[in-house]
């Protein structure tokens, strides 16, 4: 049955009725940030890990505020949180008798990130020589690849030196602010090397027809996707 109701988001969401705070907080509590507005503004979910539900949800993330229900309503013992530094005064100042422990998802980050660093601080260990001349090593073959990498490298190291920001670097370039960052922020020789370990995927063989479509113009992702498909592409679109 269809209530045909219009209205705002907000106007709607102002209808609902928050359920009753319990006065104490679950024995295993964990408190976690999240956006109302990614980028801008930022709450904290707090999460009763035994039932699997939601306790309450604080307006902002500042030590003091979250700080404060603690100790309106006590009786965490154990508080998994993730790495925010703000939990973490909070917790001692409120609740400093009570267990600090990390969330399964970011004792998984932190160990495939020491993982990653391990491999590549043994990286010439790791990679298998693409073949060998006379016990010598070949060279990797030169690509565009390899040639757009060094040339991004060169770009985003110009315009960070003049004091250009993330984000402008990446309107000039068009490119993600994220990929900015990681081509500020590393060599260039580790670079080249994730560029070459990448190794034969299902869209390597047409690289040439997107570097040649990116070339003249074409930015948008879903209509090289529909391209690729006519030229016989098997893989998936992921924007």
């Amino acid at each position: 049955m269809k209530l045909r109701l219009y209205g705002r988001r907000t106007a709607l969401l102002g209808q609902l009725i928050a359920p009753s705070v319990p006065a104490r907080a679950p024995r295993i509590l964990r408190i976690d940030e999240f956006a109302f507005r990614k980028g801008r503004t930022y709450g904290t979910v707090l999460v009763d890990i035994e039932t699997s539900s939601p306790v309450d949800v604080l307006p902002d993330r500042e030590s003091a505020t979250v700080a404060g229900r603690l100790r309106e309503h006590p009786g965490a013992e154990v508080v998994c949180r993730d790495r925010f530094m703000a939990f973490t005064k909070a917790i001692r100042q409120a609740v400093p008798d009570a267990l600090e422990v990390a969330d399964r998802w970011h004792l998984l980050q932190n160990l495939s990130t020491a993982v990653e660093k391990t491999c590549r601080r043994h990286r010439d260990c790791l990679r298998r020589p693409d073949g060998t001349v006379s016990g010598q090593q070949l060279a990797a073959p030169e690509s565009r690849l390899l040639d757009r990498v060094r040339q991004r490298h060169v770009e985003v190291d110009e315009l960070a030196a003049t004091g250009l920001s993330l984000s402008a670097i990446g309107r000039r370039l068009r490119l993600d602010r994220k990929t900015v960052r990681r081509y500020r922020n590393k060599d260039l020789e580790d670079l080249l090397t994730s560029a070459r370990d990448r190794g034969q995927g299902v869209l390597d063989p047409f690289i040439d027809h997107v570097q040649q479509r990116f070339d003249k113009g074409q930015t948008n992702s879903m209509q090289l996707y529909r391209e690729l498909l006519t030229l016989g592409y098997i893989g998936g679109y992921h924007a």
